[in-house]
């Protein structure tokens, strides 16, 4: 069988030891207890909610802010009483900082002033990072003239110019539109897989952590409240909290009814009775009313009438239509879809507009077809 990435990166030596690391300010408890490793060559990524603590947990890596107690080991050495200038890192801000009145090779050069090689060295050095980047021959070309992605890309080549054990990336595509932003998503995957220097890059943006990452810590209020691979943590997230943050997902009230065979048997309002597996089934969050199945909209599709399949199909009504062109999004009020509480919830439904494939109209009743292994039991 042949190795894959994950399989290197799974006996890959840590590069990035944080051991219960704590950060107060004043009586703000940002960072609570953080136990983590980040391995040599990943693209790790900290997302979360804004105030959750993931730019200060990065901050504490690159030597920004000291910790309470604790520690934080970089290629195995304790960076205690170690100024960020003398860590083997160096971090792209989301502002990108760019001199305006330097050129661009300038901007690239500026942290080899102090090093020791001859200028021409030094401008070779400049010139290959600038090729790594995707701006060879920019070099004489005015900062200030650049786009919003040739300003990251500027940011990227001066930080990896210093050839870092680690890159700390503080969002830096938030400032790009969409389309860009996407763009140098892919830019940046198979730059770190070029250099192959750990990455670790804060963001807010769900879409933009699965892309990118080999792995993800979520966070809410200073703690790790998963840490997966991005398939892992897409469907099975560990807490109804980590399911609501990542993506979308459906909720219904649940009632479980027992467990038999390495099964939890449960009833939900629109789907009846159905045996959810043990490995999917997660823990709910303090102040849940009860126990919840979840699934994603992309795990149910709307069928013909009298459709056979493994899946089991359930009626309902469309209530809403949202169509994006390659993809319209529908939801449907299934039959008996009330609930314990009587209050009907409708379900989000993803479905690819192929060639051929009509979009329904509000109103229209339709056959939903579902896996009982696509749901999550949250209790």
């Amino acid at each position: 069988m042949t190795e894959t990435r994950f399989d290197r990166l799974a006996d890959a030596r840590p590069m990035i030891e944080c051991r219960e690391v704590q950060k107060h300010y004043g009586d703000y408890h940002a960072l609570r207890g953080i136990d983590l490793t980040i391995r040599a060559g990943e693209f790790f990524s900290l997302l979360g909610p804004s105030g959750c603590g993931k730019t200060t947990l990065l901050r504490t890596i690159a030597g920004f802010e000291d910790i309470s107690s604790g520690a934080v080991l970089i290629d195995g050495k304790d960076m205690e009483r170690v100024p960020a200038n003398r860590r083997p890192t160096n971090m792209v801000f989301q502002s990108y900082a760019i001199f305006p009145h330097l050129s661009v090779a300038e901007n690239v050069g500026f942290g080899l002033r102090r090093d020791p090689r001859s200028r021409v060295e030094k401008a070779a050095a400049v010139e290959e990072a600038l090729e790594m980047v995707g701006l060879k021959g920019y070099g004489t070309r005015a900062s200030h003239a650049l786009s919003g992605g040739q300003r990251q890309r500027v940011a990227l080549a001066r930080a990896l110019i210093l050839k870092p054990k680690v890159l700390l990336l503080d969002e830096p595509l938030s400032a790009l539109d969409r389309k860009m932003r996407e763009q140098m998503q892919v830019e940046l995957i198979k730059l770190q897989r070029q250099v192959g220097i750990t990455f670790v890059l804060v963001t807010h943006d769900q879409e933009e952590a699965l892309v990118m990452s080999d792995r993800i810590a979520v966070m809410f209020e200073g703690q790790i409240a998963q840490l997966d691979g991005p398939e892992a943590l897409y469907a099975r997230p560990t807490s109804r909290r980590v399911a609501n943050f990542i993506g979308v997902m459906n909720f219904l009230p649940a009632r479980v009814l027992g467990e038999t065979g390495g099964a939890v048997q449960i009833e939900a309002p629109g789907l009846g009775r159905v045996d959810i597996p043990m490995a999917n089934v997660s823990r709910a969050d303090p102040g849940d009313l009860g126990p919840t199945v979840g699934f994603r909209p992309e795990a149910v599709s709307l069928v013909a009438s009298g459709a056979q399949g493994a899946n089991r199909v359930t009626e309902g009504v469309v209530d809403e239509v949202v169509y994006y062109g390659d993809m319209t999004y529908y939801d449907v009020r299934l039959d008996g879809s009330a609930g314990f509480d009587g209050q009907a919830r409708p379900v989000r439904i993803a479905m690819r507009n192929v060639f051929g494939r009509e979009v329904q109209d509000v109103g229209t009743r339709a056959n939903v077809s579902w896996s009982p292994g696509s749901l999550v039991l949250f209790r």
